[in-house]
């Protein structure tokens, strides 16, 4: 039995058969290879990409795909070990999960502290205790069926292989071409699982990456880590800069993705105010003028004239509504690796 919770997790080789399967569906069609199969969904954040795109795909590969999403009708879970239950919490993830998994074939999990549909960012606890995806961990630890990660704190690995799918449908070798995930500003701290999941699935391509972002708002060191080591296992390459016009510079792809400082982590009032003097932080035409006629690709959703502007967004190199169908195709993919009548 294996899991989907990041794609260090698989060899390179591993996630370009999986990406290969998605891209053959997406062309050539599919068989419906998970008849009688139940995917269990657990959504404790708001989703739409995601959760669209998990029921479109058990769908079309003949299974079923149940949303169990906190706040939904189920009871909330309690996570802590040799807890006393005399709160608002009702069930413990240690007797509900294997429940889960005698009735299911594999169980998706969104859990990920700094999303939120709220105004303002949310009380978080330190970057420390965060990374430690105590959601997650706890259904891998209980699960008896493939446990699949719709983001985490730290990851967020269907978003990653779907985009290193998008790019190659733009370039069939991406090897050696320039890829630049970019900061830029939000009004709110967003979790960085992402963009270590983006800009990590560009590595294991083999391109040359360079990640922008302003000084104080670096990523994990673990993270960055395991990048360079992908990179250079894929003949690319892992740069850290601290400048948008020296990034953009004869780049081939432009990914924007804002998230919340390391440093600041859980204390808003003083990263919003370190924020204030970094919206100059945006993809705008001006910046794109700098590239190799990139492509401009952002998860979704996005903050126009925040993060990127209408000028840019709207244009023909906008690609992120193929990244958003991609995602559905992607997750075919993993879905039949995972639990498919020939999968692995």
């Amino acid at each position: 039995m294996k899991h989907f919770l990041d794609v260090t997790d698989y060899s390179q080789q591993e996630l370009m058969k999986i990406i290969e399967t998605a891209m053959d569906m997406k062309k050539s069609g599919w068989k419906e290879t998970l008849k009688g199969k139940i995917l269990s969904m657990f959504f404790f954040n708001p989703s739409l990409r995601t959760r669209l795109s998990f029921i479109a795909a058990m769908d079309k590969l003949g299974g079923l795909a149940v949303d169990l999403s906190s706040g939904s009708g189920g009871f909330p879970f309690e996570f802590e070990e040799n807890v006393v239950m005399d709160k608002s919490t009702i069930e413990h993830v240690k007797e509900a999960i294997p429940v889960v998994s005698r009735i299911s074939d594999a169980v998706a999990v969104r859990a990920s502290e700094l999303v939120t549909t709220a105004p303002k960012s949310v009380e978080v606890s330190s970057w420390n205790e965060a990374k430690k995806d105590t959601v997650i961990t706890s259904f891998t630890k209980y699960a008896k069926v493939p446990v699949i990660n719709m983001e985490s704190n730290v990851f967020h690995p269907c978003q990653g292989l779907g985009d290193a799918m998008t790019i190659m449908e733009k370039f069939s070798n991406p090897k050696s071409k320039k890829y630049v995930l970019t900061w830029a500003y939000h009004p709110k701290a967003l979790p960085m699982a992402t963009a270590n999941s983006q800009f990590m699935s560009a590595c294991d391509l083999g391109m040359d990456v360079t990640v922008a972002y302003p000084e104080a708002w670096d990523l994990d060191a673990g993270v960055i880590e395991k990048a360079k080591a992908r990179a250079k296992l894929a003949g690319g390459s892992l740069k850290l800069v601290h400048s948008q016009q020296n990034a953009f510079k004869d780049a081939d792809i432009i990914c924007a993705k804002s998230w919340g400082a390391i440093k600041h982590y859980g204390d808003w009032d003083k990263e919003t105010k370190a924020k204030e003097g970094l919206r100059h932080w945006i993809v705008d035409k001006e910046k794109m003028g700098l590239t190799n006629n990139a492509f401009f690709m952002h998860c979704l959703p996005v903050r126009r004239n925040v993060e990127v502007t209408d000028e840019v967004l709207d244009s023909p190199s906008s690609i992120v509504i193929d990244q958003a169908e991609n995602r559905m195709w992607i997750q075919m993919a993993i879905l039949d690796y995972l639990i498919g009548e020939n999968n692995g």
